[in-house]
């Protein structure tokens, strides 16, 4: 048995016992990119309120394969208790064809979809900032990239080592491109 009770880490109790966590040698524009995604998440997180946390942790408890093994086995066994009470001459609170049972299961389900769409939509506006973060660093990129071969374009015609040559392609390409003319371009290639 591990401190506090915990079973199958690979800790060391001399590990357990320190503040800080071993530190991978990550270059540092590595640890940068984890740490911006790092804190995209704890923002998220952080402008949750209490009751979408409480609908997560229960959307994340009935996505579990042991909640489907439950919610079977409550209606195995409250047919059972029926069908039971109705063979000893007691009175059965849901005799079949099971309408009580038939009315959980209807507002069961109608609270689950519910409560899914609910965390479903707390998952898109992540996935949409995520979304919106990726489209900003390719724009960004791709505005780096044409400084670059603009400066290379630049050096060869500066340079006396390198030969001097007109490049249309380099040319167009030391341009970024306009966001809006692309999407011009490829709202008219699926018209087409």
């Amino acid at each position: 048995m591990r401190p506090n009770g915990l079973i199958g880490l690979s800790i060391t109790p001399e590990r357990w016992m320190t503040d800080d966590p071993p530190e991978p040698n990550f270059p540092d524009h590595v640890d940068k990119a984890v740490r911006s995604v790092t804190q995209l998440h704890s923002d998220h997180h952080g402008r949750t309120t209490s009751t979408q946390r409480a609908v997560n942790r229960v959307a994340a408890l009935m996505g579990r394969p042991l909640f489907i093994a439950l919610v079977g086995f409550s209606a195995v066994v409250w047919m059972a208790a029926n069908l039971i009470a109705a063979r000893t001459g007691v009175e059965a609170i849901d005799p079949p064809p099971f309408a009580w049972l038939e009315v959980a299961a209807t507002l069961f389900s109608l609270l689950l979809v519910v409560l899914l769409l609910v965390a479903q939509r707390h998952e898109d506006e992540l996935n949409a900032h995520r979304d919106t973060l990726t489209l900003e660093l390719a724009i960004l990129s791709e505005h780096k990239i044409a400084k670059v071969i603009q400066l290379l374009e630049e050096l060869r015609r500066d340079s006396p080592h390198v030969q001097d040559r007109q490049d249309p392609q380099a040319q167009q390409m030391s341009e970024p491109a306009d966001a809006g003319s692309v999407l011009a371009a490829v709202s008219a290639r699926e018209e087409q």
